[in-house]
Formats: structure tokens, C-alpha cells, sequence
């Protein structure tokens, strides 16, 4: 009863955002059934964790999806919805892509910086669109590849978006390489060398 108090509270402050309540067995069939319905759940860490997890199939991949924690004060926290995947570290298999729109989440919610932001996930949209797809979402006809080549062609893709790659491309690239020897990382998302 509180949370419901607390939100309407909050939503009557918002006029033009149309605020609606379901019960979280019907948020689950309705996410499934139409996805596009829902710009933003608000909801608690317990169904916010079992909803973003169905959320992440109808993307194709729990390796997909990034998510915020924001509050009034600060820049929140910003990290993909699956956890460390202690069962495949250190063998190039990870999605990377939830922890890079993380990380653009970060920019544009936490930091303000939209631009930097759209940058990134433009980024993704042109190496996804270019075929590049580990092993969670690879189908036939498409470049499978893992983590670290998957990380390196979102930025090497970034840097062409951009304009700072010029003539053989090998600046960005290399800098790279030498930022990031694997892609192994800890449970905070920090790479490990």
C-alpha cells in the first residue's frame, strides 16, 4: 500500500505520463504479449529482477540488456541485469553489449551527456547490424565472435561514427588493444587483465 501511495504521489507531479498498475503476474504475461506497451516499470528489486530477466529473452539474450538504479541525488547505478557468468570467465564467450549500453546509460541519466550516449549506442546498432553476434545471439548467416572481438568492433564501429579513425583505421584499434588485452571481467564489470 505504501509503494502504491508513493507512486501516485509521484505520478500526480507528472500530469502528462500516464501512470497504470498491475499486478506483476500480469506485467509478466502483458511484457510477453506486447512489449511495446511499456516505456519505463517502476517497480521493486524483486519483480523488477524476475521482469527484466523475461524482459531479456524477448531481446534474445540476458547479455543484451542494461539497466539503471537511479535516485534523486547522484549519478545511480548503472549495470547489465545479468551477473558475473563465473561459469565462462576468461573464455571469450560473454555478450558485452549489456555492460557497453550500460555505460551509455550512465552517460545520458547519470552524467547528462546524450550525446556521448547516442554515440555509443549507435554503435551497437551498426556492429549488430553488421552481423556481429556472440555466441547468445548468433544465428546462421552471421559473424560469430566473442566477447573481447565483439567489444573491440562496437568501438572500432564507434570510432568510424565519429570521424576519429583515419586512414587505415589502426589508431583507435590499437589504443584499444593496448587499453584491453581480454575481456575477462569481475563482478563489478572492471576488466581484468
Amino acid at each position: 500500500m505504501l509503494w502504491r501511495k508513493r507512486v501516485m504521489a509521484i505520478g500526480s507531479e507528472y500530469p502528462d505520463v500516464e501512470l497504470s498498475h498491475m499486478y506483476v503476474d500480469n506485467a509478466a504475461m502483458q511484457l510477453v504479449r506486447n512489449p511495446k506497451q511499456f516505456d519505463t516499470i517502476v517497480t521493486n528489486n524483486i519483480f523488477g529482477d524476475i521482469l527484466s530477466d523475461e524482459a531479456s529473452m524477448i531481446t534474445g539474450s540476458i547479455g543484451m540488456l542494461p539497466s539503471a538504479s537511479l535516485g534523486e541525488k547522484g549519478p545511480g547505478l548503472f549495470e547489465p541485469i545479468h551477473g558475473s557468468a563465473p561459469d565462462i570467465a576468461g573464455q571469450d564467450k560473454a555478450n558485452p553489449l549489456a555492460t557497453v549500453l550500460s555505460a551509455a546509460m550512465l552517460l545520458k541519466y547519470g552524467l547528462g551527456e546524450e550525446k556521448a550516449a547516442q554515440r555509443i549506442e549507435t554503435a551497437v546498432l551498426a556492429t549488430l547490424n553488421r552481423g556481429f553476434r556472440t555466441g547468445d545471439i548468433y544465428s546462421e548467416g552471421n559473424k560469430l565472435v566473442g566477447c573481447k572481438e565483439m567489444g573491440e568492433e562496437s568501438h572500432r564501429v564507434s570510432l568510424e561514427e565519429t570521424g576519429w579513425m583515419q586512414g587505415d583505421g589502426r589508431r583507435g584499434d590499437e589504443f584499444y588493444r593496448s587499453q584491453n588485452s581480454g575481456c575477462r571481467m569481475n563482478s563489478r564489470g572492471r576488466i581484468l587483465k
